[in-house]
């Protein structure tokens, strides 16, 4: 009988690796509690029209990696590419709007895009994210930022740098889209970039291709034909980037993959991670909530990838997670004992503890190498002739040592052994 396999571009995450995409995923959300966002779970799948309206019906994500099927009820569905459209969406639906701003909410779980998998390139990928929804503050946006920067330098990381830059407003991007489609309508490009430049011509700085790179290397930048209102935003934002420590460089060839973004746009690069850099990013999306049918609100978020995040971390050298199962490990030998001993791990459980038992009647030197590659500094023994006793041994994993406990103390002595370190 064959055996199954997970589906290709799918990672996942088990004993002891998982340790460490645990303490990435906890200390990015952390850094975002610390800041005053709420919990919002998202669902998996949304309305396909969510998507397209969104993102950007020209974007890569809409047009060739979406998850998209129809339900039993005939209904179009997609397994969400990212989450910044949920959120608006639930933003609006639940009137969360309608109360104190900024609505201010962090998510996290497995988004889905249909890609060509490699290192750091899935098909589920694993995010951590925020939204700030309802205030125009150059202060907001660099909160977002600076929330992002601590989560991961709280991990260790110190290889990444933030890179900056602004894609104005509907004031003055109509005309520099203009200017920018007339010095891309006499380059010499291919039929179907010539058709991205027409639908959106910001993707065309975005191309990877060395030879379109060549072309557009003295094209016009958004940066340099910003309003004064979008102009004074950004160096604002600077400044208050400046005064939080948080250290940037400007990119104005930015070109983020989602079509929403005006204003404030971010990346996060980690150059240790090859061609897949990238380890979050974000920005400003002014006219989303009014496209999804809500109010004329703007608001800023990010989405920071878990899983490049944990591969920069290990580029870097860095240990994330704690891989030891457990702080003491159980060794009865008996049935008796094992009730006995059953009902300590419990109480020590109870107490904030991590606590494994060896289950199965394995033997005294089996079960004891079990503690040993548990990872737990102290291990309890008990044997049915010892329940007469009332006592139990107390093995120091780490430095051998070993004394007799009393069983109807011996939650407390092991507590006191494990706090003095």
């Amino acid at each position: 009988m064959s055996t199954f396999n997970a589906p290709k571009g799918i990672p996942e995450y088990f004993p002891p690796s998982s340790a460490g995409f645990l303490a990435v995923r906890d200390a990015l959300t952390d850094s975002a509690r610390r800041a005053g966002y709420g919990y919002i779970e998202l669902p998996i799948f949304e309305d396909t029209a969510l998507f397209a309206r969104g993102v950007g019906e020209s974007t890569d994500v809409v047009t060739k990696e979406m998850y998209t099927f129809d339900d039993r009820g005939g209904r179009s569905v997609t397994l969400r590419p990212e989450g910044t459209a949920g959120v608006i969406r639930s933003v609006i639906e639940h009137g969360l709007d309608r109360g104190q701003l900024p609505v201010k909410l962090y998510y996290t779980g497995p988004f889905f895009r249909y890609e060509r998998p490699q290192a750091g390139r899935y098909r589920q990928l694993q995010q951590v994210g925020i939204e700030a929804i309802g205030v125009d503050d150059p202060a907001l946006d660099a909160e977002v930022i600076a929330v992002a920067d601590q989560g991961f330098r709280s991990l260790g990381l110190t290889g990444y740098r933030v890179e900056l830059t602004s894609l104005g407003d509907q004031d003055c991007r109509p005309a520099y889209r203009a200017k920018l489609q007339e010095f891309l309508s006499a380059l010499p490009l291919d039929e179907q970039t010539r058709h991205r430049a027409e639908i959106n011509p910001l993707r065309v700085l975005d191309d990877k291709r060395a030879e379109v790179r060549a072309l557009v290397e003295d094209a016009p930048l958004m940066v340099n034909h910003l309003c004064e209102r979008c102009a004074q935003h950004y160096a604002s934002l600077k400044a208050t980037l400046e005064d939080l420590g948080v250290k940037y460089t400007e990119n104005p060839r930015m070109v983020r993959g989602l079509d929403y973004y005006t204003k404030t746009t971010f990346e996060f690069v980690h150059d240790g991670l090859g061609a897949q850099s990238g380890i979050g990013g974000g920005g400003r999306y002014d006219g989303l909530m009014a496209e999804l049918g809500g109010q004329e609100l703007g608001g800023i978020g990010f989405g920071l990838g878990v899983d490049r995040t944990l591969l920069a971390a290990e580029v870097e050298g860095i240990p994330i997670g704690e891989a030891a199962r457990c702080e003491v490990y159980c060794v009865p030998i008996g049935a008796a004992a094992k009730r006995r001993l059953a009902a300590i791990a419990g109480r020590l459980r109870a107490s904030g503890r991590r606590v494994d038992l060896a289950y199965g009647d394995r033997g005294l030197k089996g079960a004891m190498k079990a503690a040993d590659r548990s990872g737990a500094r102290l291990a309890l023994v008990l044997g049915d002739r010892d329940l007469e006793s009332g006592t139990a041994a107390l093995k120091n994993l780490e430095t051998g040592d070993q004394s007799t406990v009393s069983l109807d103390a011996a939650v407390e002595e092991v507590l006191r052994v494990l706090n003095d370190g």
